[in-house]
């Protein structure tokens, strides 16, 4: 499993982020696009309620391009040719565009552009609630915690519940939960599984809750902008969190944790028995692995030597920890378990390959 920042580090920074953020809920003729020579390019909040300038990421960049229909590698093109022209197009359809966006604002910077129906779940309030529920697994274990420009990571292990694949072979339960504060996802809870011997994780995303991000239209004074504070949310917020207490004590239950680790047993019976290369590289144009991913997949098969579908789910989840991008890793560490769960005739395509 890929690691990530310390617990301690993850609270300083959210705490910080608290008066760093600002929301604003406006509508899109409000809103106006000033691109400099550079490249860079400034959202311009135009209201006596709301009067601010900020800079835009590219996350946010690209939901701006998509909510106003512009293709997005053609919105990139003209922002760093044409900066004149991205400000024509993009002001022209804001002016014309009648919706209401969230705009949500961190450290001076637009960081996403999203519907007036986006559904706040901040991860403060989240690790606010969670935190005192996962310390209270016995033996609980924070193996990885990370806050990346898109998502937050909670990755916990109890050793209270184990499950032997081979002889000396030891996988443990644990919890995996993420939230998107800039609508890249649900927050989820989903099973873990922690391998020992190599400090692999397999998240079993088949198993998990999920919670959207999206209410009721926020309603504001017509011509204004508001920062987006509603209280009232509060009350659903409580009960969502009983819910996921409820959900990260089934999913270390040695129930749940069972099935999963008797499904990933499974795959040790079934023999790659054509060429392993080949495998791997129907495994990669199916889940979209890049060249560089399909070669350490590869590696770790061959380095670990098990031509098994249970040594390629292991290769998948090793090459995992190898993966720079904490949000890219984790996609790898939910791809061992979309593996786990393939029927025999997938299995067939991947283990015969030639």
């Amino acid at each position: 499993m890929k690691s990530g920042r310390s617990l301690v580090d993850l609270a300083r920074e959210l705490e910080r982020q608290i008066s760093s953020k600002r929301d604003l809920v406006v509508p899109s003729s409000f809103l106006q696009c000033r691109t400099d020579e550079d490249g860079s390019l400034k959202l311009i909040v135009d209201s006596r309620q709301g009067d601010g300038e900020y800079g835009v990421t590219g996350l946010a960049r690209r939901q701006l391009a998509d909510k106003l229909k512009i293709p997005f590698a053609y919105f990139e093109r003209m922002r760093t040719e044409q900066p004149q022209l991205l400000d024509r197009n993009v002001n022209t359809w804001l002016q014309s565009d009648g919706d209401r966006r969230m705009i949500r604002t961190l450290d001076g910077q637009v960081r996403a552009v999203l519907s007036d129906r986006y559904r706040r779940l901040d991860n403060f309030d989240l690790a606010e609630n969670v935190l005192p529920i996962l310390q209270r697994l016995e033996g609980a274990r924070f193996e990885s915690v990370e806050l990346t420009e898109t998502k937050m990571y909670l990755k916990v292990i109890t050793p209270r519940v184990e499950f032997e694949v081979a002889p000396g072979d030891i996988v443990q339960a644990g919890i995996v939960i993420t939230n998107s504060e800039v609508g890249c996802g649900t927050l989820s809870v989903q099973p873990l599984i922690y391998r020992l011997v190599c400090k692999n994780g397999l998240i079993a995303s088949d198993h998990a809750l999920r919670k959207t991000h999206v209410g009721r239209s926020l309603t504001t004074e017509a011509e204004s902008v508001n920062v987006f504070r509603d209280d009232t949310l509060a009350a659903d917020d409580r009960a969502f969190f009983l819910k996921v207490r409820d959900v990260v004590e089934a999913a270390v239950s040695e129930a749940t944790f069972r099935q999963v680790a008797q499904k990933l047993q499974k795959t040790r019976d079934i023999r790659l028995t054509g060429d392993p290369v080949k495998s791997v590289e129907v495994l990669a144009n199916r889940y979209t692995l890049n060249d560089t991913e399909r070669a350490g997949v590869l590696r770790h098969l061959i380095v670990e030597g098990d031509l098994s579908a249970y040594g390629l789910v292991n290769a998948v989840t090793h090459f995992s920890q190898d993966v720079d991008d904490y949000d890219r890793a984790t996609e790898l560490e939910a791809l061992g378990g979309k593996l786990i769960e393939l029927a025999p005739g997938d299995w067939k395509e991947l283990a015969h390959a030639a």
